[in-house]
């Protein structure tokens, strides 16, 4: 009945998956190579959770 309410986790994930692939673009365009290859490992981890939960959906 109140399932509106009801917070989406992969929403959240995806919010934070979309705001890593975005630091990491401008630490590759400042020519932090480093910075870049890390935050693209954190959202590649990110987007495998996001994966999971849609697959238990």
């Amino acid at each position: 009945m109140f399932s509106i309410f009801k917070s989406n986790p992969a929403k959240k994930l995806d919010k934070l998956y979309r705001s890593k692939l975005e630091e990491a673009m401008h630490a590759q365009r400042n020519g932090n190579i480093e910075g870049y290859s890390q935050l693209s490992t954190e959202a590649d981890a990110i987007y495998k959770q996001i994966l999971e939960l849609k697959k238990a959906e």
